[in-house]
């Protein structure tokens, strides 16, 4: 039972000495590729998460969405995709608001492409207005 203080002590101590010899990058989570508001999953959207090509050098992302109800739905996003570079950081040009409407019963395809050679992820963030 007295080593436990030490114990902690150690771990403490070890886990804050590796810090400085690591590269500063952010972490972002590849798999949190497709962000939709609550609000667009309530109306029957659905939506791939992005898919990522190379075309002359610029990176070109992509997303099938799905509609499931018997209506179109109006859906903004995010000029498609938010770009990061490969330690997770924002990469402009940063992306304007678009809209598109998904037909009943129907898919679309939403497209971005970034021309940075910096970009290496992207994200699809749709919601309502």
């Amino acid at each position: 039972m007295r080593l436990v203080p030490w114990i902690i002590a150690l771990l403490l101590l070890t886990g804050c000495s590796g810090s400085g010899s690591r590269d500063p990058a952010l972490i972002i989570n590849n798999q949190q590729s497709l962000v939709m508001d609550p609000s667009v999953l309530s109306t029957g959207i659905t939506a791939a998460p992005p898919s990522l090509t190379t075309d002359r050098g610029r990176l070109r992302a992509y997303s099938i969405l799905n509609n499931n109800h018997p209506a179109p739905v109006t859906v903004y996003y995010r000029f498609c995709f938010y770009w990061y570079d490969a330690q997770g950081l924002d990469v402009i040009p940063f992306a304007a608001t678009r809209m598109l409407i998904v037909p009943p019963g129907g898919e679309t395809r939403v497209e971005a492409v970034n021309g940075n050679p910096e970009a290496k992820h992207a994200r699809l963030y749709l919601f309502l207005q």
